[in-house]
């Protein structure tokens, strides 16, 4: 079911979403010639992308208190800051490096800097992390170039997990009790868990908001009023186990949204850069701004004053 549900979005994703607006990149990119690709090295983007979806599908891999997306962010962060500060075509995330040669190799850089963020997230995976470094490292020549793309990627990397280190992703969750008052939240079925997941997240440094509370939406509708009643017997039509009323398209999309959709759209937005083909630049650039968005984040940089 996961697999068909993916395979739905990235269809409707790549024929109505050009990858111009998907992934930020150059129009460019639609035009590349993909008969060239045996002629490339493996992307160490979509490489590195996978790794940590294989990590974080591995049963207790990932701290039950601390969401994934935290995960895929700093990965991609630093994957993305590493490669632009060779590439230099776009505007860094956080990190700014000074005197990197344009001729260091993009995707050592883009492995040294997964890896490093990797194995300090998961170290219980470290043996699989240095030995899927060691992969990507080696059809790439020996040399300076090399050298330094690994030392960028190392470089950006331990910045970014300083800068990350005292987020407050690592407090315990905020204890929650339910309310009895109508409209008060009440845990739901089918499981009805005893608390919900994540309260302690809103205070949580952002990646690329000001402050967690930037775009939170207003209060909902008085229970009495019909704005509430035709949205509540809406989602209970639509959303009832077994029911007709929601077409099939519609039940697949509330299956989908109900998943790991971290996940998913990490998939998809890898899926689109290999359907076009895209460079190492272009995929950091695609997969990082699903992770961290197209904003830098101020409030870290005036911070820490990079």
């Amino acid at each position: 079911m996961a697999n068909r549900l993916i395979a739905r979005v990235v269809l409707f994703v790549l024929a109505f979403i050009p990858v111009t607006q998907l992934c930020g990149v150059s129009p460019d990119a639609q035009r590349r010639d993909p008969g060239n690709s045996a002629s490339q090295p493996v992307n160490a983007v979509i490489q590195w992308n996978r790794t940590l979806l294989v990590i974080l599908r591995t049963p207790g891999a990932q701290p039950a208190t601390i969401h994934p997306t935290r995960s895929f962010a700093m990965m991609h962060a630093a994957i993305y800051d590493a490669v632009n500060a060779i590439d230099r075509t776009h505007k860094p995330y956080l990190i700014r490096l000074s005197g990197v040669p344009r001729s260091a190799s993009q995707e050592a850089a883009a492995a040294a800097a997964a890896h490093d963020v990797l194995v300090a997230l998961y170290p219980n995976f470290q043996s699989t992390l240095d030995s899927q470094l060691q992969t990507s490292l080696a059809p790439i020549p020996e040399g300076a170039d090399k050298s330094a793309g690994v030392q960028v990627g190392k470089m950006v990397a331990a910045q970014i997990l300083d800068l990350r280190k005292h987020d407050g992703s690592d407090a315990q969750p905020i204890p929650y009790v339910f309310g009895t008052a109508p409209g008060a939240y009440q845990s739901t079925p089918p499981n009805f868990p005893k608390q919900p997941q994540f309260t302690h997240w809103s205070h949580v440094t952002p990646f690329a908001l000001e402050r967690a509370s930037q775009f939170r939406p207003g209060p909902p509708p008085a229970l009495t009023s019909d704005t509430y009643s035709d949205a509540f017997n809406e989602v209970k039509t639509l959303g009832i186990e077994n029911g007709t009323a929601s077409t099939p398209d519609q039940a697949l999309t509330g299956r989908f949204w109900n998943g790991a959709i971290q996940n998913y759209w990490n998939e998809i937005s890898q899926t689109a850069a290999l359907a076009h083909n895209l460079t190492t630049a272009e995929s950091a650039l695609c997969l990082a701004q699903p992770s961290v968005g197209r904003r830098r984040d101020r409030f870290l940089r005036r911070q820490i004053r990079l």
